[in-house]
């Protein structure tokens, strides 16, 4: 036999020597807890433990208890870990498991999804299951003492209104989710979740009852909208609140929000361009004349842009304003209009941003409102008759704006094409 068959051969009953040494190895081994009773309250004190452990494969790992009645609560179900390399597992537990519910047991409108154990003495077991299907584990005791089982419980949770349209129309724009919590937590949190598994947050609302603490609760969702930002596709979304206490007990509830017409409205004043009869940038009319204009107003937004009357070509007198022609300001509505230097009050005249042939009914709540469609464009016109004037201030400028009611006056569509107004007066 040659020298190089002789290290061959010897070469493999070395690595048959250290296969058979690696398979008589124990799965698991060095199971330990660090401490035999467990006080979860987090008062500071003996609130954790640890748990160390080495596996010798790959395999899916369980670390569960089981109480003097024979329940068993999870604290790992089934996790697949690597083999242990330099040094075993550590895993630090504090007292909680899965969410579970006592015998007799129920809650109305809300889950637990992480919760304490209760006190009492339990049988630990760390559990482990290789690819082969080899199975090991080793058991010990834990006693659990003085622990805060109080839950942070999720009452009265609701949503409203189940169908909101976030677009700054003044109608439906806001929904609102209500909770009363039960208990002071570390962290309350709300979100939209989306079927793709995107998720919207929704901020907390400022009220009475401080951040996180037991109480009334109000959170407030725009959907981003207010601030100019496009919101969540229209869509039905699941509505997440979840709350965890300083234990680390989690409890959650679950609602639906469905978003319909969504979207951040923007209009502008064609080209900034206002025609004003008579031309510019000086007009001259008669005292008790009348001062027209025409101007095109375009929706450049993905929404319709909700309007009020008084429809286009209506003619005011200088003394009158929106108000005398029964046409109050709606939070949300988009109106033309038209100021003057010596104007009794902030644009008083003002206009729908389109006639019957250029808007669109929808119905809310059993009335009936009218939008410019997205993308559309309307041609508004009107007119002031000057029956007065004020000596001072004659000339005077007047300008054009686009206004959204309650909401702003974007610098775009303020202050458009000022025309300088004289009053020729006998």
């Amino acid at each position: 036999m040659g020298v190089k068959n002789i290290l061959l051969l010897g070469l493999l009953a070395a690595l048959t020597v250290l296969l058979a040494a690696c398979g008589n190895k124990p799965l698991l081994d060095a199971v330990s807890f660090d401490r035999a009773v467990l006080t979860p309250n987090a008062d500071g004190d003996s609130d954790v433990l640890k748990i160390t452990y080495n596996l010798a494969r790959s395999a899916e790992v369980s670390i569960y208890f089981t109480d003097e009645e024979g329940r068993r609560y999870y604290f790992r179900d089934h996790v697949r870990h690597p083999p242990s390399v330099e040094k075993p597992f550590q895993v630090y537990f504090a007292g909680v498991v899965n969410g579970y519910t006592l015998p007799g047991e129920t809650f109305d409108g809300f889950e637990v999804e992480k919760r304490v154990l209760q006190d009492g003495l339990y049988t630990w077991t760390v559990a482990a299951t290789d690819d082969a299907g080899v199975s090991a584990q080793v058991t010990g005791t834990l006693t659990i003492a003085q622990a805060d089982t109080a839950l942070p419980e999720l009452r009265g949770f609701s949503v409203y209104p189940p169908v909101f349209t976030p677009n700054r129309d003044g109608i439906g724009d806001r929904a609102t989710i209500n909770v009363h919590l039960t208990k002071d937590v570390e962290e309350l949190t709300v979100y939209l979740e989306g079927p793709d598994g995107t998720r919207y947050h929704v901020m907390e609302k400022e009220t009475a009852t401080p951040l996180n603490e037991a109480g009334w609760h109000e959170f407030d969702y725009d959907a981003g909208v207010d601030r100019g930002a496009d919101p969540p596709p229209d869509g039905t979304y699941t509505v997440v609140m979840r709350a965890r206490d300083a234990v680390g007990q989690w409890t959650r509830a679950t609602g639906t929000l469905t978003i319909e017409r969504g979207g951040v409205p923007r209009a502008y004043i064609l080209n900034g361009e206002v025609d004003w009869a008579g031309g510019g940038p000086e007009v001259s009319i008669p005292l008790s004349g009348t001062l027209y204009f025409t101007l095109t107003v375009e929706n450049d937004s993905r929404v319709p842009i909700r309007t009020s009357g008084p429809p286009p070509g209506t003619v005011y007198r200088s003394d009158q304003n929106y108000a005398t022609l029964g046409e109050y300001e709606q939070s949300g509505v988009f109106r033309v209009a038209v100021h003057c230097e010596t104007s009794p009050i902030d644009h008083p005249w003002r206009w729908a941003v389109g006639g019957p042939d250029d808007l669109v009914a929808i119905e809310e709540n059993g009335r009936r409102y009218w939008y410019l469609p997205a993308g559309a464009r309307a041609v508004v016109t009107g007119g002031i008759q000057f029956v007065d004037y004020v000596e001072a201030r004659n000339p005077q400028y007047c300008y054009a704006s686009l206004i959204h009611e309650d909401v702003e006056i974007s610098m775009v569509n303020y202050r458009v094409d000022p025309v300088r107004v004289k009053i020729e007066v006998p």
